[in-house]
């Protein structure tokens, strides 16, 4: 199959997992969308909200629709890395054995991320950066594709542990689920409180959506788009000769070069999935906000003047 013949399969195979998904998901179109972006993307996700959005729901159907394997990790203070990785046993002829934990699966959703100690983090992040996880001097892949959805609540931040700004970076969308509408509500609550239960077919296996990653990253990008990519994450710089008088003002740490690519990957993405075969500035507008949101660091004069990290990005727009 040619590549844009591909790219028209892959237009087609997002509507039906959008209308899938949206069975059982009401509403948070933007949530669902950054999501998949993600997943097409090959990169981790970040769900920031306060409790009772369906964040670890929306994560089971997403799984549930791509035919994947799916693990919940709950994060608590005492959690250890051997919990998430696993461990090595003995078995019954004296052999060590390495038994597997819950990070082996296809879509993990570590749910409330923020709540266990660096040390059970810092596992997490060779296993997002690397796909793979070492014990024991043993080196293990995990399977493929693989997605770390983690979900962090912004209120109640006692007993909490701030991720540190080198895992944050590994998260290439930071994604903000905010609460429904009035009349989404109301759908929400009816649906909820009723006895039907929803049966969702799967849209694509796991080798269709490392296809699709691959046919993402064929996508050429004009060198407009590029040079724009790369020049705004300049201008969240402090010590950038193009950084705006904003950033100086509000920022005290800009978004790396991860940041970069990642701007290019998504606005690939989120061009492919538009029936477009090419990516323009627009489609870098459009995922500007997830990425760079968590990458920026504010001063004490944005939080005291009330500008959001949202804000300062979307006057850097």
């Amino acid at each position: 199959m040619s590549d844009v013949a591909a790219l028209n399969q892959l237009v087609v195979e997002y509507k039906k997992l959008k209308a899938e998904i949206h069975k059982v998901i009401i509403g948070q179109d933007e949530v669902v969308d950054q999501v998949l972006i993600s997943v097409f993307s090959k990169g981790h996700c970040l769900l920031v909200g306060v409790p009772g959005l369906a964040k670890t729901l929306l994560v089971n159907t997403i799984a549930q629709t791509l035919g994947l394997s799916f693990n919940r990790i709950q994060f608590t203070p005492d959690l250890m890395p051997t919990d998430i990785i696993g461990s090595e046993i003995l078995d019954e002829n004296r052999n060590f054995k390495f038994l597997k934990g819950p990070l082996f699966a296809n879509i993990v959703l570590a749910d409330e991320i923020n709540r266990t100690p660096p040390k059970t983090q810092a596992a997490l992040l060779e296993a997002m950066q690397e796909r793979s996880v070492t014990t024991a001097g043993q080196n293990y892949p995990l399977p493929h594709p693989f997605f770390v959805l983690a979900t962090q609540n912004p209120i109640e931040q006692e007993g909490t542990y701030p991720l540190p700004e080198a895992q944050l970076d590994r998260f290439m969308f930071n994604i903000w689920v905010d609460y429904p509408s009035y009349e989404e509500e109301i759908a929400i609550v009816r649906s909820t409180t009723t006895e039907s239960e929803t049966k969702l077919q799967q849209v694509l296996s796991g080798d269709q959506i490392v296809e699709f990653q691959k046919l993402i990253r064929r996508i050429p990008v004009p060198d407009n788009v590029l040079e724009y990519a790369v020049k705004l994450v300049g201008r969240t710089r402090v010590n950038s000769e193009t950084a705006p008088k904003l950033t100086k003002d509000f920022i005290t740490w800009g978004a790396g070069p991860r940041a970069s690519q990642n701007l290019i990957v998504g606005a690939k993405c989120h061009a492919a999935l538009r029936g477009k075969y090419s990516p323009d500035i627009e489609d870098v507008k459009a995922v500007a906000l997830p990425i760079l949101r968590h990458r920026l660091v504010r001063n004490y004069r944005a939080e005291a003047e009330g500008y959001s990290m949202d804000r300062i990005i979307q006057e850097l727009l």
